[in-house]
């Protein structure tokens, strides 16, 4: 049977999403072709023998409208025979551009496919797409109305309700984030994250990783959900989600090279890993982000593993809640999760952070000696990624 294998994965540096952050006035096309130019280049790929690119993206609207993966693929001077197409699995975006990319390639429609995401938060602000001339548009609509007694709500109140479910105090989330950002800049000052970033226009490094931050200084900011609608639907919370122990907005975008092993040996590359397992679940719509609990109980049953058997987890940080929650429920050692840093500190550019954790993941893998590393993705929605990879050079 064909089998999917990674042979390269490359990121940009992840700006601040905002005026005054480093991509602000870069077009997110220009942003997303940088990463496949920097694939191709790097592994003396002709493109010409590039099947499909799917990337993610989740703010498919304005500049990052009309499939702005092919036009990537054109930016990048792709010949105009390499096709393209962009997906919305919202955050898990990029995430799910990875398993489609490996189906194809296990199911034989595929030889070589890239996989990416990118997002472009500074021009293209989160939930832009459910705007129509300026009017929040009704999602959802009456029959999810009615499901979901009232609709659906923010994420940030969905994070409210996991750190109350699971009794979460402030300081616990705090000192992940802190943590968090400990790791990133630890990375950074050793070199971790070198091997995989294509430099934009002179960023070299992630602009949103402070390394000074402390629990502390997090215990200083105010909550970010606070509202008493919120209480009159869903009886008291103790309001503790904040800015600096959620993810910020982010630019950036990240793509992965995905073929089978005889295609690899064919042209002389070395696959990095096989993507061994990938599955996706759906979930309480109104926790919204505990998807990736069932997500990683059910990927590691189809792969046969157990959790004490993964050697690296990328656990993606919308927010610190999330992360605890999952860890309680699986029992995972926090030591093997975002060795790196996570979303918290990193970023979350939405529709490249599926492509981000993978990126990161390989590379933990190989510094550590790792076999497994598995990744997951909570999403709007309620529904959520998980992929197993398996190191090659075991």
């Amino acid at each position: 049977m064909r089998d999917a294998v990674i042979v390269d994965a490359v990121r940009t540096p992840i700006a601040k999403g905002k005026a005054g952050g480093a991509y602000h006035d870069i077009h997110p096309v220009t942003l997303h072709a940088h990463v496949l130019r920097a694939l191709a280049e790097r592994n003396a790929l002709d493109p010409a023998e590039i099947d499909d690119v799917i990337g993610g993206t989740v703010g498919q609207v304005g500049e990052q409208s009309l499939n702005n993966t092919r036009l990537a693929a054109l930016a990048a001077g792709f010949p105009e025979s390499v096709p393209g197409v962009t997906v919305d699995r919202q955050c898990g975006s990029s995430q799910q551009a990875l398993s489609f990319a490996a189906q194809g390639v296990v199911a034989g429609a595929y030889d070589l496919v890239i996989a990416s995401g990118v997002e472009w938060m500074s021009r293209v602000p989160i939930g832009s797409s459910a705007y129509v001339d300026g009017t929040r548009a009704d999602v959802g609509g009456p029959d999810i109305a009615q499901r979901y007694d009232g609709g659906l709500i923010p994420q940030g109140v969905s994070a409210e309700l996991i750190a109350r479910k699971w009794g979460f105090s402030r300081a616990q989330l705090d000192e992940f984030s802190a943590i968090s950002h400990q790791r990133a800049a630890d990375a950074w000052r050793n070199g971790y994250f070198a091997s995989q970033i294509a430099a934009v226009n002179g960023l070299a490094a992630d602009e949103t990783v402070r390394p000074g931050t402390t629990a502390e200084i997090l215990g200083n900011l105010r909550t970010a959900f606070a509202d008493p609608r919120w209480e009159r639907r869903f009886g008291a919370i103790d309001w503790k989600v904040t800015a600096g122990n959620s993810s910020p907005v982010n630019d950036g975008a990240a793509a992965l090279m995905v073929t089978s092993s005889a295609n690899a040996d064919k042209h002389g590359w070395r696959p990095r890993a096989r993507i061994h397992t990938a599955t996706v679940v759906g979930d309480d719509p109104i926790l919204m982000l505990t998807g990736i609990i069932p997500a990683t109980a059910k990927v590691l049953d189809r792969a046969g593993l157990k959790v004490s058997d993964i050697d690296a987890f990328e656990v993606n940080e919308a927010f610190a809640s999330v992360v605890l929650a999952w860890q309680a429920e699986t029992g995972a050692d926090l030591a093997k999760v975002n060795v790196d840093g996570g979303a918290i500190a990193l970023g979350h550019p939405l529709g490249a952070s599926g492509a981000r954790l993978a990126t990161t993941l390989l590379n933990v893998l190989e510094r550590t000696g790792g076999r497994y590393g598995l990744q997951t993705m909570c999403e709007a929605g309620g529904t959520a990624n998980a992929t197993i990879v398996e190191r090659l050079d075991v």
